[in-house]
């Protein structure tokens, strides 16, 4: 199988290395429109947008299924991509879901909700855990993590301040969705901050668990074919995976 992935930059190579790890597809196209990331700030019609343009990338290729590793394009233009693509199309925020309820041994455990500003305007996470009966759920907009992450920033004082602008008022909850794919990147320093006390969600390892539960997808192949392709700088979005990956 061929399975297309695009983020709006470089997070959802997370996405990828849990794919390859765990030898789902026996090829990969990824896509990160790294020339317009972040996605997290801008308006739902622009994301829609987005989003669609990068599926006509994909239409050039004979994929099987494509994996929307942004959250704020699942959150916001799933609907629309699925209605336009001649291919299945998933999401990571079902999937997310579907890895925090089988986590989670109580629908009374609390839940934090970390991603982008757009994503968590969306309350994307929020709508569909309540329906499973979830409700201590809080979110707290963390975009300024995506840019550090872009510039390959996973530890260090900058990280660690930024964390404390953004957590020195929460409490420690039982489990935390990284609704970002480039926050699994930083999830050690994220654990640490929490004394490692929460569950955390990862888009990568839902979407393995995800697909094995809905499309009865298991280890299939041996080695995987892998293209990247950017917006913008390809050669830099391919640096990074060959660091990320290991290639």
């Amino acid at each position: 199988m061929r399975v297309g992935v695009f983020d709006s930059g470089i997070g959802g190579l997370t996405v990828v290395k849990s794919l390859r790890e765990h030898g789902l597809f026996e090829e990969i196209i990824y896509f990160g429109d790294t020339a317009r990331v972040p996605y997290g700030v801008k308006d739902q019609n622009t994301i829609i947008r987005y989003a669609l343009e990068a599926l006509e990338f994909f239409k050039n290729f004979d994929i099987d299924l494509l994996i929307v590793a942004c959250n704020t394009v699942s959150a916001y233009a799933l609907d629309a991509l699925r209605t336009q693509a001649p291919f299945e199309v998933v999401g990571v925020v079902e999937a997310g879901v579907l890895a925090t309820c089988n986590a989670l041994s109580s629908t009374d455990a609390s839940i934090l909700i970390l991603g982008t500003k757009a994503t968590v305007r969306s309350q994307a996470y929020e709508k569909q855990l309540h329906v499973r009966g979830f409700t201590r759920l809080s979110s707290k907009a963390t975009g300024l993590f995506v840019p550090i992450v872009e510039e390959g920033i996973f530890e260090g004082p900058v990280l660690e301040s930024l964390m404390e602008h953004y957590f020195a008022d929460l409490a420690t909850p039982d489990a935390i969705i990284l609704g970002c794919t480039h926050f699994p990147l930083i999830e050690a320093q994220i654990a640490r901050y929490f004394s490692d006390a929460p569950r955390l969600i990862h888009s990568g390892e839902a979407m393995v668990e995800y697909l094995h539960v809905t499309h009865g997808l298991s280890r299939r192949a041996r080695t995987c074919d892998m293209k990247f392709f950017a917006s913008e700088n390809p050669e830099a979005l391919k640096a990074v995976a060959a660091q990320w990956l290991r290639l």
